[in-house]
């Protein structure tokens, strides 16, 4: 289409709104009405506050195109890239790093203008603000940050954790990757696969789950325990940016609260580590030795019943014989708190021929846990005792003692321990009560150890893993997790492992289940 050039006479002055063309007198109509009409001053006061709005808007737009999910990582410590410092710091949401501060003599401040990277959130309040410009921005599309960096939940969410289906309830990365909340892999950084089970299986315990994940940690409380609640709501967090979660953060202060007794770089063992950080959680919770003094006694404190007896070695008794309790002599019982239940495995055979080396002992749970039945003696330092349980926690840890110690090298009892996911009665194991049922618990965590191959089996050599139960009945399933690995399995193959440890939960009431 040809231009056509408009001609003015040298009287005539062009109106403001002179007609181009058709299209272009449509566009102009809008703003030259308002330059047109005779406003008030309260009509001109209100066009400038929606002109001040539509500017603030345009604000909070701008670089928010830059934002970078997919480097985005709030596991690790809060600290910053150049200072070290964790006092007032901010991510980069461009490049994902961590500066101190925002004024203009601030290392975030300089970032700004040196990288041409200009939004960033405090990582402690999720305040998103633009540099060097320093303005406060609001914008929707920020939300699914400050909820990654922040998680929160409510009741309603929690209770949704433990129902039968909830395996089904899947969720989905920035690559579209499927995982279950819950259920995903911790990133071994050095030699922490002994922790990474550990924190596991406690964040599987409903109790101690649902009270951290309800938590909102802001006070004088201890920097351990708003760490593993931060890792707590990461780990079940429905909308991670990457289905995996660093625990680098909590056992830093980990390293610090054990004073490098708990190491990164050092393989430990997982039943020490459970036993340190279930004290020192419950010390600060502001427990104290009274019972259900803090959620972590509440949920897997029990009581247990010592009976001992000093050997006394009868004439008339055969070599073969071995010394029992006199009921005639007196009998010292005393009742001690427990956390979890020290159970000892047999020997194996010293002795074994060439075909027998392949065959690898087993036994059932219930010929192992006899040793808490009150009837079973065990002899050590020129005593005889007898154990039995007074009280059952609502969960009970069991601890399988696989390695003994000699003269020259830590060794590892091979034995095999069978034992029921659903089921398993307790009632021989403690008093029984009057009108109430017997105890029965579900296997709700399994912690095994498997030997580096070509390696001496001991701890400092090990691979260690976690078998976790999700959902219940038709849609129950086993997954086995090895620090970033999560792969379901069957069934019959969770009791073949060298099992360590264990969490049973209590079933409310004696009922059938499948």
């Amino acid at each position: 289409m040809a231009a056509t050039r408009i001609h003015y006479d040298e009287t005539e002055r062009p109106n403001k709104r002179a007609k181009i063309d058709d299209n272009a007198e449509d566009a102009l109509d809008s703003a030259s009405h308002i330059d047109n009409q005779q406003l008030d001053g309260k009509e001109e006061e209100e066009i400038d506050e929606v002109a001040d709005e539509q500017e603030e808007v345009k604000a909070s737009d701008l670089h928010l195109d830059t934002i970078n999910r997919a480097v985005l990582d709030f596991d690790f410590e809060k600290v910053c890239s150049v200072s070290t410092s964790n006092i007032n710091i901010y991510g980069c949401l461009v490049c994902g790093k961590y500066f101190q501060g925002r004024g203009r003599k601030s290392y975030a401040y300089a970032h700004s203008i040196h990288e041409d990277h200009h939004v960033f959130i405090n990582l402690e309040t999720t305040k998103v603000y633009v540099l060097p410009d320093g303005y406060l921005v609001s914008d929707p599309s920020l939300e699914d940050i400050s909820f990654v960096l922040a998680p929160s939940f409510n009741k309603a969410y929690t209770s949704t954790l433990s129902s039968p289906s909830y395996p089904t309830r899947l969720s989905y990365d920035l690559t579209s990757r499927a995982y279950l909340p819950g259920y995903v892999g911790l990133n071994n950084i050095k030699r922490n696969d002994h922790m990474n089970v550990i924190i596991h299986a406690l964040l599987h315990v409903a109790p101690l789950r649902d009270y951290l994940l309800l938590s909102n940690f802001r006070g004088k409380e201890s920097e351990l325990l708003k760490r593993f609640a931060g890792l707590a709501k990461k780990l079940w967090n429905p909308r991670l940016f990457k289905s995996q979660v660093s625990p680098h953060e909590f056992l830093q202060e980990v390293n610090r609260a054990s004073v490098g007794k708990f190491r990164l770089e050092k393989q430990g063992d997982p039943v020490e580590f459970l036993g340190w950080l279930l004290n020192q959680l419950h010390k600060d919770m502001g427990g104290s030795k009274k019972k259900n003094s803090s959620i972590i006694f509440a949920t897997f404190q029990g009581e247990l019943r010592v009976e001992t007896q000093q050997v006394l070695v009868r004439p008339d008794a055969g070599e073969n014989e071995k010394p029992r309790f006199d009921i005639a002599r007196d009998i010292k019982s005393t009742v001690s708190p427990f956390l979890f239940l020290a159970v000892d495995l047999p020997p194996p055979p010293l002795f074994q021929d060439s075909v027998e080396k392949n065959i690898i002992p087993q036994v059932t749970i219930h010929s192992v846990l006899a040793k808490y039945d009150g009837k079973t003696t065990q002899e050590s330092s020129g005593q005889l005792r007898r154990y039995k349980c007074q009280r059952l926690p609502p969960y009970i840890i069991s601890h399988f003692k696989r390695f003994t110690k000699n003269i020259f090298v830590e060794e590892k009892n091979p034995t095999i321990v069978t034992f029921p996911l659903r089921g398993l009665d307790f009632g021989d194991y403690v008093d029984p009560v009057p009108s109430q049922p017997s105890p029965i618990y579900d296997l709700v965590a399994n912690v095994t150890h498997e030997s580096v191959a070509g390696t001496t089996r001991d701890k400092e050599n090990t691979v260690w893993k976690i078998h976790l139960r999700a959902g219940e009945g038709e849609f129950e399933k086993w997954y086995t997790i090895q620090d970033l690995i999560v792969e379901e399995t069957r069934k019959e193959m969770i009791f073949l492992g060298e099992s360590v440890l264990q969490i049973w939960e209590r079933r409310p009431e004696r009922v059938s289940r499948p």
